[in-house]
């Protein structure tokens, strides 16, 4: 038996193919994650089928077929929607009001592939709202139940793309000149499609689908990815780069003089775009994004609300708050009217229409989001991850300090966060201040507290 509770992460599972994932492990998920869906959960009704869809890795097509005949076990039926992004699945699942499931390990190596999973209306599904109970269920052999279910097909392609360009008034794009790095994933299918016919003028690099990566890792977080499509943004002379990771639903943007946008300073731009059609609106933002983006959507007249990193977070505080977008440091960017699921496409179309609407070019549209300096990401292996951050903690009872996610200690003119890994004896050290001096001196500062030496 596979260690379930290495690859039930907390919103997906992913793992090594087959070490640690592989058919007969996908067709028991397939039964228990269909025998949650008949048990229901509060006010919901039992769905009659489930939609599947993958990426281009060359695990896909047999676990798709494993899992139809684990969920078709158990009475449901199987819509087959063939190769997609997983932005694309969260559209069917909410158009089609019905469950989901998306084969897919994201930014993962080759090795590696997983399932993203979804209730009915795209709603989200984590370890803390159903799928642990499908990690259980999946560690015995569940009998069939009932008469068998069918795996029928379907193609949402295209209700997709026009679900994609409703989000703007496409024909007030200008001529712009796109390129997208699709790193040989899902974005080489609904990319294209995205903006075939569109005034803006695309060429897609590695658009072939190919999950072996050949050109290199389907990771736009970080920046090496994204160093091919920076040359090419100068090389051609484009107005915007487009930097997507396997299952196209995560987009990091590169402006005209091949510079990167952060996650923060595209969840500004989208966030003030949006509050200008609708004030007043609430407006979600992890944690971790800089200061700039609550500043951003108060100046916007927008309400600003905090949550944990995570998407199964962002979507249930979305809908608490009744929430119009959300958007994370990662990358990740969530709609209301995408059934407050996230989409990089989406994200896209509205950076290009601002750029449209204002006649900027991005380096200069940028410029008033951008405010204040960041670490990245510093990880830092601990023995003890909960007694260093006591530790670190502890050093800083002076300043404001919450446990929203981790260890938050805003000291004004400069502040981080601190949080653990699910899987891994590492602390992970976000740090902002007001200028990148700032941010060096300080994030030498805490990581001795960490680390406990000089760093």
């Amino acid at each position: 038996m596979a260690d379930l509770d290495g690859i039930f992460k907390a919103y997906d599972v992913r793992g090594l193919v087959p070490d640690q994932l592989d058919e007969p492990l996908v067709e028991r998920i397939g039964a228990s994650y269909a025998r949650f869906l008949i048990g229901g959960t509060e006010g919901e009704v039992a769905p009659s089928r489930v939609l599947v869809g993958r990426d281009m890795r060359p695990s896909g097509p047999g676990f798709v077929a494993a899992f139809a005949r684990g969920v078709t076990s158990q009475g449901l039926d199987v819509v087959d929607l063939g190769l997609c992004s997983t932005d694309e699945v969260y559209f069917a699942s909410g158009s089609m009001d019905a469950p989901a499931a998306m084969f897919t390990a994201s930014h993962n190596p080759a090795g590696y592939n997983g399932i993203k999973f979804c209730r009915s209306g795209a709603r989200p599904l984590g370890l803390d709202s159903g799928l642990d109970r499908v990690r259980d269920d999946a560690r015995a052999d569940l009998e069939p139940m009932g008469e068998p279910g069918v795996v029928t097909t379907a193609d949402v392609l295209e209700q997709f793309v026009d679900h994609v360009r409703s989000f703007v008034d496409v024909d007030r794009l200008s001529p712009l000149s796109v390129v997208a790095d699709v790193a040989n994933g899902m974005g080489g299918l609904v990319v294209p499609a995205a903006f075939e016919g569109l005034n803006p003028k695309l060429e897609v690099m590695y658009g072939e689908l190919d999950g072996s990566f050949p050109n290199h890792p389907a990771d736009p977080l970080q920046p090496e990815n994204q160093a091919d499509l920076r040359a090419r943004v100068l090389e051609v002379g484009a107005d915007v780069g487009l930097a997507f990771d396997g299952d196209a639903d995560r987009v990091f943007l590169v402006d005209e003089q091949g510079q990167g946008l952060s996650g923060s300073t595209t969840t500004a731009i989208i966030a003030a775009a949006m509050l200008r059609e609708h004030p007043g609106a609430t407006i979600i933002h992890n944690l971790i994004v800089s200061k700039a983006v609550p500043e951003v959507i108060a100046e916007g007249g927008g309400v600003a609300v905090r949550t944990r990193v995570g998407h199964s977070y962002i979507k249930a505080v979305m809908a608490e708050h009744d929430a119009l977008f959300g958007g994370e440091h990662s990358a990740h960017y969530y709609f209301a009217d995408n059934y407050r699921a996230d989409s990089g496409l989406i994200a896209a179309m509205v950076v290009l229409a601002e750029m449209s609407r204002s006649g900027q070019p991005l380096s200069e549209l940028r410029q008033p989001f951008e405010r204040y300096a960041a670490s990245g990401e510093i990880n830092s292996v601990v023995a003890d991850p909960i007694g260093t951050m006591a530790r670190v903690e502890e050093a800083y009872m002076g300043a404001d300090r919450d446990h929203l996610d981790g260890l938050t200690v805003d000291l004004g003119d400069w502040w981080f966060n601190l949080r653990s890994s699910n899987t891994e004896p590492l602390l992970r050290l976000n740090l902002e201040a007001a200028d990148d001096e700032a941010v060096a001196e300080h994030s030498a500062e805490v990581l001795t507290l960490i680390r406990g030496k000089e760093s």
